[in-house]
């Protein structure tokens, strides 16, 4: 009889129903002002890039209007005295006439800022490409290889990428100068081929595959070879990416490099000359400066996934 009573019961009151958490005045004045608090910060972070941005689109005439006296400043403060502006100075986001004689002048006019933009990729895109490869197969080494020399080796890449740039700088200077490659394209890009920090990260990510799977693998006749190829860098997919973009960030970003070992101006990068730019033309140097964000900001929405899962390590490995 208590089995037709059940029967008769619906599926619903069967299920515990789980308790709806009160929504009280305290807790929803808490969402709002931690709400308020996030966009503000968020506001803060973007205001530089959208200012950037809308004033690279102002005439030079109102640009030297609304900031001449800052950029006057700034120009006079490098000469190595203090200024102070007593003027107050309009912050203006939406230009008042639209104008683009700031890009016709970068990309049609002036090719010497084209030359330090690609300056730039051609510097960068080896250092990516040849780091990663370089830092797979370190990485795999140290991950799969069993010695006693394997811990000692992987502690000297640790100490070697908590040390300053600056530290091994002089001796990179040193060893570009013995192979006569000074003010040459090869003193940026081979130095940053071997990079300690990849190895570091792929090392980490590759230490946690199951040796199950390697295990398997080897059972059904693949070499190490395809073993690196076919199961790891599948596998570090994500990982991989995401060292490339911060190898690329970093690259794209350099000005001790070329400044210490490049010697001719026709050679240096656009992160160099940005700096030229800014004591001249104040409209020319926004422009310049849009034109320079646009690959870094095109990688990560591109690739924020895969950088989100490599550095936090939240991708799991299925057997």
């Amino acid at each position: 009889m208590n089995g037709d009573i059940l029967l008769n019961v619906p599926a619903e009151r069967l299920v515990p129903r789980k308790k709806k958490k009160k929504i009280t005045f305290r807790r929803v004045l808490f969402l709002f002002f931690a709400l308020l608090v996030l966009v503000t910060f968020a506001a803060l972070f973007l205001f530089p890039t959208v200012f950037t941005l809308t004033n690279s689109f102002m005439s030079t005439t109102e640009i030297t209007a609304n900031y001449g006296k800052v950029f006057s400043g700034l120009g006079a403060a490098g000469n190595g005295g203090r200024v102070f502006i007593g003027e107050k100075v309009n912050l203006q986001l939406i230009p008042s006439k639209v104008s683009f004689s700031q890009y016709s002048t970068v990309l049609l006019r002036s090719p010497e800022y084209l030359l330090k933009f690609w300056n730039s990729v051609i510097y960068v895109l080896p250092i990516v490409i040849f780091q990663v490869v370089t830092a797979a197969g370190a990485a795999y080494a140290i991950a799969r290889v069993n010695t006693k020399f394997r811990a000692i080796v992987f502690f000297v890449y640790i100490i070697l990428m908590l040390m300053p740039y600056q530290v091994t700088l002089v001796p990179n200077y040193l060893v570009i100068d013995a192979m006569n490659l000074l003010n040459t394209r090869w003193a940026i890009i081979l130095p940053g081929v071997f990079s300690p920090f990849s190895v570091f990260i792929l090392a980490k990510f590759m230490k946690r595959i199951p040796t199950s799977i390697v295990e398997a693998a080897k059972l059904d006749g693949a070499g190490e070879w395809q073993i690196f190829t076919r199961i790891f860098m599948p596998l570090c997919r994500s990982t991989l990416y995401s060292v490339a973009i911060l190898v690329f960030l970093d690259y794209w970003n350099m000005v001790e490099q070329p400044l210490i070992l490049l010697n001719s101006d026709e050679l240096y990068p656009l992160s160099v000359f940005l700096s030229k730019i800014n004591q001249g033309d104040t409209g020319i140097a926004l422009a310049i400066a849009v034109i320079y964000m646009v690959p870094p900001v095109l990688l990560f929405l591109y690739s924020e996934d895969y950088l989100i899962d490599g550095i936090s390590y939240s991708a799991s490995v299925k057997g």
